[in-house]
Formats: structure tokens, sequence, C-alpha cells
């Protein structure tokens, strides 16, 4: 009889601690779950997903000063490829000038005004023309504020029967500013000037 009261007692200790171990264990594993949960929705939240050109591209969030150098040189191409970019179109030429005129201050539009006055985009129109600018170089000295830039290019205009390539050069300060939808990369080019716009190669067509 004791034999028997003494093993039911020895079982029910062991079921005891079987029971504590196994509760232990699930509320470790539950702990680890609900951390590594955590763990996984802070690294989603950290990262930005960008659709272009009908891809997903994963994007990383840095420091401004991380991309300073990117950001500016990319503002400065953008800027010089819409303002010289250009197709016998009036309404695409209104609207790739606008868009130039939002990253820089009134000596872009000076410009603009000079060229309209002079007829330059009358002409592109009538004669049918066409004018890309592609980028070769950017210096940037990034020592001070408001930066120092100048930008090395070629201009390609087609026409009927040639094809023309002009250099340019042309150089100016980028000033930091809010950003916007019209100016993405938060900089304004200031005292924006053309050194150099003179033809290198002259092709028949």
């Amino acid at each position: 009889m004791f034999t028997k009261t003494k093993n039911i007692d020895t079982a029910f200790r062991h079921i005891k601690r079987f029971s504590i171990v196994m509760i232990l264990l699930a509320v470790l594993l539950c702990g680890l779950t609900i951390y590594k949960a955590f763990e996984m929705v802070n690294i989603l939240q950290s990262k930005v997903y960008v659709i272009s050109n009908g891809k997903v591209l994963e994007a990383y969030a840095s420091e401004r000063k991380d991309n300073i150098p990117v950001e500016a040189r990319d503002h400065i191409r953008t800027f010089h490829e819409f303002f010289f970019t250009l197709s016998p179109d009036e309404k695409l030429i209104e609207a790739n000038v606008t868009r130039a005129l939002y990253l820089a201050d009134g000596s872009a539009k000076k410009e603009y005004d000079n060229l309209k006055e002079s007829n330059y985009y009358s002409n592109i129109i009538s004669g049918n023309l066409s004018q890309v600018v592609s980028m070769d170089s950017i210096t940037l000295n990034l020592d001070q504020q408001p930066y120092i830039f100048r930008f090395f290019g070629k201009q390609v205009i087609t026409r009927a029967t040639t094809i023309v390539t002009r250099s340019l050069i042309a150089d100016g300060l980028l000033r930091t500013v809010s950003r916007s939808d019209n100016n993405p990369h938060g900089f304004l080019i200031e005292r924006w000037n053309i050194i150099e716009n003179k033809d290198i190669n002259i092709k028949t067509r």
C-alpha cells in the first residue's frame, strides 16, 4: 500500500517537473517567436521599394550628407539635359525648359529669355531641328557652400542635312534648398553661366 502511494507520489513529481519544463520551453519559444517577429517588422519597415520603368527597386535610407556628391551631380546633369534637350515641338520645349527653370535661379531664366528673343526656339521649330545634350563630366567643390561646379558636355544638333556637335561648358553655384516635387534633389543652381558653346564637329547626313 505504502509502495503504491510512494510510486504515485514519485510519478506525480516527475509529471510536475516535466510539465514545468514544457511550460518554460513553451514560454521561451513564444518569447523568441515574438522577438523575431518584431525584428522582421523593423527590417521590413526600414526598406522602401520604388517602382522605376516597371521594375521594383529597393531603396535604402541614409543621411543626406552621404549622398550630396551623387545628388548634386545628378541635379546639375538633369538641369542641363532639360534646358538643352529640345525637339521641334513648342509644347515639348516649354515643358522641358519649365522643368529646368525649377532647378535654377533667375540666371537660367535670363538665358532662356535671351534665347527666346533671338528666335532660337522658333528656329528649332521652323527648321525641324533636334538637340540633345550629353554630359562628359562635372567638377564639384564641396568644401564650402554654396558649392562651386563646372559642367562639361556635348550638344548634338541634328539638322536636315548636317549633324553638328558642339562643346558645352558651364559653371555656377549650387545652394541647398527644400525638396519638392519639382526639385527632388533639394538644390538650386545660382549664377549659371555658359563659358563655352562652339562647334567641334560638323558631319553631313
